[in-house]
């Protein structure tokens, strides 16, 4: 990205990108790559999937971008799409359960932060069984509960912008967050009982 497109806003690189500005595209693309990668990896758990679905959004994006009027924030919209490309992706693969584990995989978003010196072995691993817990947990939420919770826990969004990308009031997106954290304070009780 270009140190000047740093401090532009998206809006106005949309602006620029409509405009013919393949630059400013571009800065919107290194803008905002990682948090599309970090949806499609939560969604697909799998490395090499979730790096072509941020590709096929980013195309999708570009395409659409003309159709984008402004009544929302660019990254409301952006995490939509990417949002609704990699659901589309996971019922075409005719996946049973989209919160399977790959052998391994654990968020590194939802593992214990380190703590200011090394960890000891033993303190690693239990680092490593706590991210599987949670991600196993995450699994066994509907996926309605599940973008509710990682699109508020994980990417931050408020309660409006989750109803805009989740395609729902507001109303509902505090229910299922609700829901979420309570059904996940009973999947992972066992880990607060000594």
């Amino acid at each position: 990205m270009s140190a000047g497109a740093s401090h532009v806003s998206d809006e106005e690189l949309v602006e620029r990108s409509l405009a013919g500005g393949g630059d400013a595209f571009a800065s919107l693309y290194e803008r905002h790559r990682e948090r599309v990668f970090r949806i499609a990896y939560r969604l697909v758990r799998n490395q090499a999937d979730a790096l072509d679905l941020c590709q096929d959004v980013f195309v999708k994006v570009f395409d659409a971008l003309p159709a984008f009027k402004g009544q929302s924030k660019f990254t409301t919209w952006l995490t939509r799409v990417a949002w609704n490309t990699c659901v589309d992706h996971l019922r075409q693969a005719k996946v049973r359960h989209a919160g399977e584990l790959d052998e391994g995989a654990v968020s590194s978003d939802l593992r214990v932060p380190e703590r200011s010196g090394p960890p000891s072995p033993s303190e690693g691993l239990e680092r490593e069984e706590l991210g599987v817990a949670i991600e196993a947990a995450l699994a066994q939420l509907s996926a309605e509960h599940r973008q509710v919770f990682l699109l508020h826990a994980a990417e931050g969004l408020k309660y409006e912008e989750i109803a805009e990308v989740a395609g729902c009031p507001i109303g509902t997106v505090m229910s299922r967050l609700h829901y979420a954290r309570k059904r996940l304070r009973g999947l992972l009780s066992w880990m607060t009982k000594d």
